[in-house]
């Protein structure tokens, strides 16, 4: 797949009302701090088109990336991490099940977790989460750059283990400093975006 161009279009925030896309959505969700604005950056090829932070939790809106007028990029508000009140947390967690619960268009999701660190209970959770409401989500492995490469099968494994991950589900290493694993994710995207009776 070729980026040719990508625009923020839609932002909701937790009273907005969800659009009614016509187009397909792939959704990302992920700790706050785990590199999802990092991630979409370099799957777009673009410095800052989701504006990266020092800040843990910037992300507090639910925000549709209009990508080569073919599909929304649909990055979900970062969890977990973020120092805001419980009372806004639960605020973006029914932000997020409306959302899964409401999109007609939602194809796949991505969940990012950090490859050097066991899965949190907010990973997990957010895990069991997406899998109850009926989809089956790609594990981004991210910051894969920050361990030797003779790690990342190790800690791999451990990613499947602590999220106790089905054999088929699929884990991706990544990272956003040298792009790899970008092109395996853009391929994964496109034949979700395929007609269905191609696949």
């Amino acid at each position: 797949m070729i980026i040719k161009n990508a625009e923020l279009e839609i932002v909701c925030g937790i009273t907005s009302k969800l659009p009614e896309n016509e187009l397909p959505e792939i959704a990302f969700a992920g700790k706050s701090n785990v590199g999802k604005s990092s991630l979409i950056n370099a799957l777009m090829n673009r410095k800052s088109l989701a504006r990266t932070s020092g800040q843990p939790g910037k992300t507090q809106t639910i925000n549709f990336y209009n990508v080569n007028k073919e599909f929304y990029l649909v990055d979900l508000p970062g969890y977990g991490y973020a120092k805001v009140s419980i009372e806004i947390k639960e605020k973006w967690g029914k932000m997020i099940e409306r959302y899964l619960k409401s999109s007609k268009q939602l194809k796949l999701i991505f969940l990012l977790i950090d490859i050097r660190h066991e899965p949190s209970q907010n990973d997990k959770s957010m895990y069991d989460w997406i899998v109850y409401n009926g989809y089956e989500p790609v594990i981004i492995a991210t910051k894969m750059d920050k361990l030797k490469r003779s790690q990342v099968p190790k800690h791999v494994k451990m990613l499947r283990t602590g999220l106790d991950l089905a054999k088929e589900t699929t884990v991706i290493p990544f990272s956003a400093e040298t792009k790899q694993g970008r092109d395996e994710i853009l391929d994964l995207v496109e034949s979700y975006l395929a007609p269905e009776e191609v696949q």
